[in-house]
């Protein structure tokens, strides 16, 4: 009776210790999976206003993106925990932000892309998101 009695204790331990592991390993699938989610929700959210807006300004004074139409606008911040854009917010951690005008690299004013590249602990995913100037914009802000 004894022996089985040890017995028993040592499988129910060893089965306690393997559910451990397996809900540590479930939960930092679970993280993974909220952090591409997260990214994958602000590109496509990007990727619409980018499509969305004829104007799109940074302002690296208060580290704002703005997209506006005649009858719309939209804006994003740029903070150190994330990007802020009523009334989501995405915790992403970001290591490098590159703005481009016609091809060139800018860091304020009028921007037709976006590169952004998350921190370590995203994986430093890399995020561009770009669109085609029409005629119009040119005329209308004499470029």
């Amino acid at each position: 009776m004894v022996v089985v009695l040890i017995i028993t204790s040592i499988v129910v331990g060893l089965a306690f210790s393997v559910l451990n592991l397996v809900q540590k390993h479930m939960m930092g699938i679970q993280q993974n999976f909220n952090k591409k989610a997260t990214f994958q929700k602000l590109e496509q959210v990007l990727y619409l206003d980018f499509n969305r807006y004829p104007d799109i300004e940074f302002d690296a004074f208060e580290e704002k993106l703005t997209f506006k139409s005649d009858i719309d606008s939209t804006t994003y911040w740029f903070k150190e925990n994330g990007i802020i854009k009523e009334p989501d917010t995405f915790n992403i951690l970001w290591h490098n932000k590159d703005l481009f005008f016609k091809g060139s690299k800018v860091s304020n004013g009028n921007i037709d892309a976006l590169k952004l590249t998350a921190s370590k602990e995203n994986k430093h995913r890399t995020l561009f998101i770009f669109k085609t100037n029409d005629a119009t914009h040119f005329i209308n802000h004499g470029i």
